[in-house]
């Protein structure tokens, strides 16, 4: 094999596929870690940089936001659908002024904000004519390309258009093979895996990997439980994602009827993958204080996912000077969704030795980190 991908989320799969379409004799190794961040997500995709941005994070990021869109249409005329719907997005706010409308019609007037689509102000009551559940004194604005992806079907999609290219898979825990001076592969089991470049794309496991030759990983395991609710009776599937503005809490909604609220954000929690009273409560009374509507709704299950997080907040994405052969791919953080498929794709173009196109020298894996 020419290259070996460990972890099967859509950081892993997009940077498969992408090799496997090129022809590069690829091998997928995934240990199916419950609480994936992948699978637990809430499924809202704003693929764009913020004006705060430094100059390296908003090149990934617009060359990211330009990128989504042919992905996904790719995979869907392939015949395998990625669970993408470009259904728009709202920012609210009780006041109608902090929602950030001028800024964004600022940034969606840029040639690469192009697939932002249209921006425009919303009077207070127009967001709950989108939204039925959103209260009538809201006001906000609206974006046009915002989408919501439904993380399990994206992933699914990805390993499956890679697998008819070529790629073999391998289920199971991995352990980087280190001969003193180089990475040769992984081992699986009682199999071992040659190739010459191996990319470690397993999220908030990632650091374990690294771990074979004393290199300390900066990425540790941010849980997040993730309520989801159902409104008998009610379509929800033409509805956008929504953004209150003055919590910076998010709300998607996914067909035929369901409503997932922003969940937990728990950095101390390690790898413990139970639904806590204390995190259902934070998630049952911010939902319904922002939406007391949802007080009538079934709750159908609460997800957890343990997002990558960094010190610094930056993802890591590149090779590892004490590694050689290894390219490390995580660290995204509560924005896999977003911005994981074209973090595989620069993975595997790093992969393949082409250039990556973008700057990647503010996400070194082994850059010296201090909290943002």
């Amino acid at each position: 094999m020419d290259v070996i991908v460990v972890g099967g989320g859509i950081v892993g799969t997009s940077a498969a596929f992408h090799l496997a379409k090129k022809g590069v004799s690829t091998a997928l190794v995934d240990a199916s870690h419950l609480g994936q961040a992948t699978a637990a997500g809430t499924g809202i995709v704003f693929p764009w940089p913020f004006p705060w941005d430094a100059a390296p994070v908003w090149g990934f990021k617009a060359r990211a936001a330009e990128h989504y869109p042919l992905l996904m249409a790719e995979l869907s005329e392939d015949g395998h659908a990625p669970g993408y719907e470009v259904v728009g997005g709202m920012s609210v706010d009780l006041e109608g002024d902090d929602a950030g409308f001028d800024l964004m019609r600022t940034l969606s007037e840029r040639p690469e904000f192009a697939t932002m689509g249209r921006v425009e102000r919303l009077a207070p009551g127009e967001p709950r004519a989108r939204f039925p559940l959103v209260p009538e004194p809201y006001g906000g604005l609206y974006i046009e390309g915002m989408a919501r992806l439904n993380g399990r079907a994206a992933r699914a999609a990805l390993f499956n258009a890679a697998e008819e290219r070529g790629l073999r898979y391998f289920k199971g825990d991995s352990r980087l093979l280190w001969n003193g001076h180089r990475v040769t592969g992984v081992r699986v089991g009682s199999d071992d895996l040659e190739a010459p470049v191996v990319i470690v794309a397993a999220g908030a496991w990632s650091a374990g990997l690294l771990a074979v030759a004393g290199v300390d990983l900066p990425v540790h395991p941010v849980r997040g439980q993730m309520t989801h609710f159902a409104l008998p009776g009610r379509d929800t599937r033409a509805w956008p994602v929504v953004r209150f503005g003055e919590r910076d809490y998010f709300v998607s909604a996914f067909g035929p009827d369901r409503v997932v609220t922003g969940g937990t954000l728990e950095p101390g929690a390690g790898f413990d993958r139970r639904v806590t009273a204390s995190g259902l409560l934070h998630n049952l009374s911010t939902a319904l204080e922002v939406l007391p509507e949802l007080g009538e709704a079934t709750v159908v299950e609460t997800r957890v996912g343990f997002r990558p997080g960094t010190p610094d907040g930056l993802q890591l994405l590149g090779p590892v000077e004490r590694l050689p052969g290894v390219l490390v791919a995580t660290g995204l953080g509560g924005q896999g969704l977003s911005f994981g498929p074209f973090q595989g794709v620069v993975a595997a173009r790093l992969a393949m030795g082409e250039d990556p196109g973008v700057d990647l020298s503010a996400f070194r894996p082994d850059r010296s980190t201090s909290p943002a």
